[in-house]
């Protein structure tokens, strides 16, 4: 567990996304959860170190399985935007590890099986304030990666977790996106949150460059799907793309394969739901 501002840990050894921790004297808030219910297990015991208080909340930056499939696991009230809550009433009561290679983090851990999903209990449109002491965090509305994505800050510390708004060293996650507001999200913490310390949701705290290299990559994507969109090509089209695209992300060579599937995946899901199903840019099934 790394210690980034007195009371806010993160935690990034397990599979799947970065965890954060935010040790309160009323309580602790926690920033997403390992896939694995083992892994929320071993979680939660290594956060009984932490000197907090009693109570306890789980808040999902956004609704992909990376970063819920573990939730329930975590026992405490979970907190997500309304647009997050809305995509778990279109799903089944049960998740079922099997279907489509996504490139996901989850589709590399053993034994899963079947896990009920945990939906959130309080959902919020804008913005929520969590105000437990002194030190207040702010969950807002963010969207891009997902419609219902938020980011978790903390203006006392001068700390912002984003979620999937920025990945280090891994393409993004597009099939649920919405390009033109990931562009203008990134935008804004460009502009606002220049000075805080910036989580990204994998890979744990990134340096300002970073954002700016997602901003270009997302830039690109953008303008290769609008292109083949104008000469009207179809869903195959964009296979093009995955080769020149990965040539530009320094990913580790054990993920090639896995990182290769999620961008077909993405780009594949993003254009035939954007540009060949009349413009349905609003899918909550993340």
């Amino acid at each position: 567990m790394q210690t980034l501002a007195p009371q806010v840990f993160i935690e990034d050894a397990y599979p799947g996304v970065t965890l954060g921790a935010i040790a309160l004297p009323h309580g602790l808030i926690q920033i997403d959860a390992p896939p694995s219910p083992e892994d929320g297990r071993s979680w939660r015991a290594a956060l009984l170190g932490l000197n907090s208080g009693v109570e306890r909340l789980l808040v999902n930056l956004d609704a992909h399985p990376d970063r819920t499939l573990g939730a329930r696991s975590m026992d405490c009230t979970i907190i997500a935007h309304e647009n997050t809550a809305r995509a778990f009433r279109n799903r089944p009561n049960t998740f079922k590890a099997q279907g489509d290679e996504t490139g996901a983090d989850w589709e590399s851990v053993a034994g899963l099986g079947s896990i009920r999903w945990a939906p959130p209990e309080i959902s919020f449109t804008e913005r929520m304030y969590i105000e437990w002491s002194n030190f207040p965090v702010i969950i807002e509305s963010r969207p891009g990666p997902g419609i219902g994505a938020s980011w978790a800050i903390l203006p006392e510390a001068g700390i912002v977790f984003v979620g999937d708004l920025v990945l280090k060293n891994q393409p993004p996650f597009l099939a649920q996106a919405r390009l033109p507001e990931w562009l203008q999200s990134l935008k804004d913490l460009m502009a606002e949150y220049k000075n805080y310390t910036i989580v990204s949701g994998r890979g744990g705290s990134v340096p300002y460059v970073a954002v700016q290299s997602q901003y270009d990559l997302l830039e690109k994507i953008h303008a290769e799907l609008e292109n083949l969109a104008r000469q009207q090509a179809e869903a195959d089209a964009v296979e093009s793309l995955v080769a020149p695209l990965m040539a530009e992300m320094k990913t580790p060579s054990h993920r090639q394969k896995q990182y290769a599937q999620r961008l077909a995946y993405g780009l594949r899901q993003y254009y035939t739901r954007v540009y060949l199903s009349g413009g349905n840019a609003d899918s909550l099934d993340e």
